[in-house]
């Protein structure tokens, strides 16, 4: 029975647990989605990688040696006639016949034969290729990790600003709640009006119905990021980081092309599967060239295991194409195309990156102008309502001024909290133009 409440309690601590919400920083997220059992696409991307390993072992296997084991045991009759051997005796002897019907007889051979390639330039080229594809892997791994991490950076920036718009939402209903007080006051006080109670009702009633929404783009967000680190979406959050301003350090865009060009793992992708097309179709022109290889078998036959003898063949051969239908040149000038197609598109990722430079730089620019203008909007929207209110209280204002000095506060609170998304935004725009976000995101 102990042992049981034990068992209980246990299980009940455990179900305790797995409900606590999961206290989550920006870096924690992106750490959890690049994880090898993080995120779909990086799990996705280490598959890519041992099939381009296993790729490469295969195209090594052409230039190592080749042994085979074999064994057989045969019992055998023949008909020589069906072979065309006929036998004709000069000397007929009675009673006796040459058989055209042999058999049964049996044989046994037990052999062990090997190739070896010597000379092959084609092959040579498609192991080159081939490792070459596995570096490709890896630096597509490198991508995909700074992809996911700059969709996780976004994703948790969102639902950042989800819980920021929800706490600005319950800042405007105790606002609104506490300019309601204030109009009933001053009504019981014979300074208000039942219109100035109903404008604030009216008021409140709208934040609470904004907050209401907000509330829901919360949990819409924060689903969003579970999904983003591949978590389920049953788990609670507790999200570490807030909106905040952190200044970037000023870079020129020759600057932040040059390190974008160094940095970026999908450009250093793209040029080594330009280099690989390269490969594949040298490999694909060498096939041309004459091949060498050895070969061999060592073994023991006869008709039986007590009169098997060993015997053996070996030798060389050497290859050389003459004509196959076309089907060698029509390869060639595929490859050549995809060579040139790659190069193609190695240019105008390089373009790319330099407009994502380029529109990123724009956008944190001016974001840090926008954080400016919000602060000083919202400072000004404070004293506006501080001012408002002490007026009304004095009685020498009415309350459409405070509500409409409310009004503005909201939108000065709104536009911060946008202003402080956008800038945290255009900083991981900038980090992933520059190939950057894991080493950004501290």
């Amino acid at each position: 029975m102990r042992a049981l409440c034990i068992l209980m309690g246990a299980v009940t601590l455990g179900t305790a647990q797995d409900r606590a919400p999961l206290t989550l920083s920006m870096k924690r997220a992106v750490e959890i989605a690049t994880s090898a059992e993080g995120n779909t696409g990086i799990q996705l991307s280490g598959e890519a990688l041992k099939q381009a390993q296993s790729r490469s072992a295969q195209a090594r296997a052409a230039l190592l040696p080749n042994f085979d084991g074999a064994f057989s045991y045969q019992d055998i009759t023949r008909n020589l006639t069906a072979f065309g051997i006929r036998v004709s005796l000069p000397v007929q002897i009675p009673g006796f016949q040459f058989p055209t019907f042999v058999g049964p007889f049996s044989t046994i051979d037990a052999r062990v034969s090997g190739s070896q390639s010597v000379f092959d330039f084609s092959s040579i080229r498609r192991l080159q290729a081939s490792r070459l594809g596995v570096s490709v892997a890896k630096s597509e791994i490198g991508s995909t990790e700074e992809q996911v991490a700059g969709r996780v950076a976004r994703a948790y920036l969102a639902a950042v600003r989800a819980d920021t718009d929800v706490e600005t939402a319950e800042a405007n209903v105790a606002l609104s709640e506490a300019v309601e007080k204030q109009a009933e006051n001053q009504k019981q006080a014979g300074t208000g009006t039942g219109i100035e109670i109903t404008r604030a009702r009216v008021q409140l009633s709208n934040n609470r119905q904004q907050l209401l929404v907000a509330r829901n783009q919360r949990r819409r967000a924060h689903l969003e990021l579970l999904r983003g680190i591949g978590m389920r979406l049953d788990t609670e959050l507790n999200l570490t980081d807030n909106l905040s301003y952190v200044a970037v350090d000023a870079s020129t865009i020759e600057e932040a092309k040059a390190r974008a060009l160094r940095e970026r793992p999908d450009y250093k992708a793209q040029q080594e599967r330009e280099t690989n097309t390269r490969l594949s179709a040298s490999a694909t022109r060498m096939e041309r060239l004459p091949s060498l290889s050895a070969f061999g078998d060592y073994g023991s036959n006869g008709t039986g295991f007590t009169n098997s003898v060993p015997t053996r063949t070996y030798g060389i051969s050497v290859r050389v194409p003459i004509f196959d239908g076309g089907r060698r040149d029509a390869r060639r000038s595929e490859t050549e195309s995809q060579y040139h197609a790659e190069k193609i598109r190695t240019n105008d990722l390089k373009e790319q990156i330099e407009l994502d430079v380029r529109l990123a730089l724009d956008s944190l620019n001016s974001a840090e102008e926008e954080v400016k203008v919000a602060r000083e909007g919202l400072e000004l929207a404070e004293n506006e309502l501080t001012q408002a209110r002490r007026r009304y209280d004095a009685g020498v204002a009415i309350s459409l001024e405070v509500t409409d000095a409310q009004t503005r506060l909201e939108r000065a609170r709104e536009n911060q909290t946008a202003a402080l998304y956008n800038h945290n935004l255009a900083r991981i725009d900038l980090s992933q133009a520059m190939g950057t976000v894991r080493q950004a995101i501290q």
